[in-house]
């Protein structure tokens, strides 16, 4: 059984995709071959059934059947899972399944309603209450999807206060100025360090990783190139990883397009062998012609400034 992530941990914990048909039945054979797709390319860890990975369109029986998969696969490698939820008893009851069948930790994001910090705040409270000490959690911080900001503040009071939110999952933007503020913070005595693992699809991961993030948890369809930025900028190496990051700047920020985004980078994974079809369960995005031939003409560059 892998170890759960902490406060220190660092590296690149991918965001998994989920592999559907292409009459859009969960494909695990494809899922299989996906995590060893991931781990081929040095990942140190894996996210399972987040944004990008359509949990939201899942039932319940498909996402332990996702866990299922994925855990049995991975190994020693850790899994981190999103268990996010309308309701509380969904969340601890996916939360207890995945950590019984030997999840790393679960990742948590502020649920809808008003953008109030002290709504925020006892959310996040009564989710620590209900999952237990045990239970090792990421904050989602992903302010452009949730519609809710939220300050280093309570960012930090929250991991003061909760000892098992040990990791931040930064997707603020802009945010660079928050992630500074958090490890500004850490330099007082006595103030817990916090896990700080960037999103955004790594758009800007030289940047973060300069202010003091640890590493990257997103689902970019060339993840060497999130696991070498990454490993350049801890050996020192500061300009030879943006120097190598930004050769694949082209096809990342094609990547980003809102919503459409995970139709491209699903057909990059197929492309890649990485899974069976490009296939998003509806209602989700769908590439046109002109579309293939955008994303296969940026691969092919992408390709000739790696050879």
């Amino acid at each position: 059984m892998a170890r759960k992530i902490d406060r220190e941990t660092s590296g690149v914990y991918i965001i998994a995709a989920t592999p559907f048909t292409d009459d859009g039945a969960l494909d695990h054979d494809s899922l299989r071959r996906l995590v060893d797709f991931y781990i081929g390319h040095g990942v140190s860890g894996l996210t399972i059934l987040g944004m990008m990975g359509e949990a939201n369109k899942m039932t319940a029986e498909e996402r332990r059947a996702v866990i299922d998969t994925v855990l049995d696969r991975a190994g020693d490698v850790p899994v981190v899972v999103g268990v996010s939820d309308a309701g509380l008893r969904n969340l601890t009851d996916l939360a207890r399944y995945a950590m019984d069948r030997g999840a790393a930790g679960v990742m948590v994001a502020p649920n809808a309603g008003p953008a109030r910090e002290d709504r925020i705040e006892a959310y996040f409270h009564a989710v620590c209450d209900a999952l237990g000490n045990d239970v090792p959690v990421v904050f989602q911080d992903f302010p452009l999807s949730t519609g809710l900001p939220v300050s280093p503040g309570l960012i930090r009071r929250l991991s003061e206060a909760r000892s098992q939110i040990v990791m931040l999952k930064h997707e603020d933007w802009p945010g660079l100025t928050k992630i500074t503020k958090l490890r500004q913070d850490e330099e007082t005595p006595g103030v817990a360090r916090l896990s700080i693992l960037v999103g955004n699809g790594g758009l800007y991961l030289p940047q973060e990783l300069q202010r003091g993030a640890d590493g990257a948890m997103t689902g970019f369809a060339y993840p060497e190139a999130l696991v070498q930025t990454v490993a350049l900028h801890r050996a020192g190496k500061v300009d030879e990883a943006e120097d190598l990051f930004d050769r694949y700047l082209p096809i990342l920020r094609h990547e980003q397009q809102p919503g459409f985004g995970l139709a491209l980078r699903k057909y990059v994974l197929m492309r890649r062998g990485a899974i069976a079809s490009a296939a998003t369960r509806a209602p989700g995005p769908k590439l046109a012609p002109v579309d293939v031939a955008e994303v296969e003409r940026l691969m092919k560059r992408l390709e000739a400034r790696l050879a």
